[in-house]
């Protein structure tokens, strides 16, 4: 059973967001503060995915998120944030610590639970025998690693994913609804948006090798010439 930790100071989110998932068959453990979070991370297996609100007294969402990234267990780790409604400076920040979804407030518990599905279901398939390459950019999906020039890249669990998938299709236009819907795997109407984020993010972590993602206008975007 996937277990999720969730970090929100606000009990009254808190227990809802815990009795949604726990009644969509998942098992929850939920944490006022980073510091607490980081307390039981350290001492138990990772969980399968982690919820966080940006607004936290002590270390805020974007912090943890950050400090998160950087511990070797926590790499590759589903994020959900929580932000303010319209905030687009916290979900641009959030997407570049390496945030893989965000809801803003207030949200629908179905819609989280959509989500958090969603992003199991990619995190639970992601790793098969096969690698791909378009010139300096390699992908291993067996080890899930990217490389240029033979350098390391670390992506997040939705960069890396919505690489994979341009690989796949190198040289091919992908229109914006089709990679919603296979990377993101659920109707993102209204929040387009946080696919230029991603594709902003990809690029800047591929360095030079970002040239080779292009935007074809009012379609979508290309891996290749």
């Amino acid at each position: 059973m996937p277990t999720i930790w969730i970090v929100e100071d606000d009990q009254d989110i808190r227990e809802i967001v815990t009795y949604a998932l726990r009644t969509a068959g998942f098992e929850t453990q939920d944490f006022e503060n980073g510091d607490a979070f980081f307390v039981a991370f350290a001492k138990a297996a990772p969980p399968n995915l982690a919820i966080f609100d940006i607004m936290l007294p002590g270390d805020d969402g974007l912090t943890i998120l950050k400090k998160l990234r950087q511990n070797p267990n926590g790499e590759i780790l589903p994020v959900i944030m929580l932000t303010a409604k319209g905030s687009e400076h916290d979900k641009v920040k959030g997407l570049d610590l390496g945030a893989d979804d965000y809801l803003a407030k207030p949200f629908g518990v179905m819609e989280l639970i959509s989500r958090v599905k969603a992003l199991l279901r990619r995190s639970a398939t992601a790793v098969v025998g096969e690698s791909f390459s378009y010139k300096n950019i390699q992908l291993n999906h067996t080890g899930r690693t990217v490389t240029v020039d033979g350098a390391a890249v670390t992506l997040t669990f939705k960069e890396y994913e919505l690489l994979h998938y341009m690989l796949v299709n190198a040289n091919i236009v992908l229109t914006r609804e089709k990679i919603l819907d296979i990377v993101w795997g659920y109707d993102f109407e209204g929040e387009s948006r946080t696919l230029d984020m991603h594709i902003k993010s990809l690029r800047k972590k591929l360095g030079g090798a970002g040239e080779h993602i292009k935007t074809v206008r009012n379609v979508g975007y290309k891996l290749g010439e």
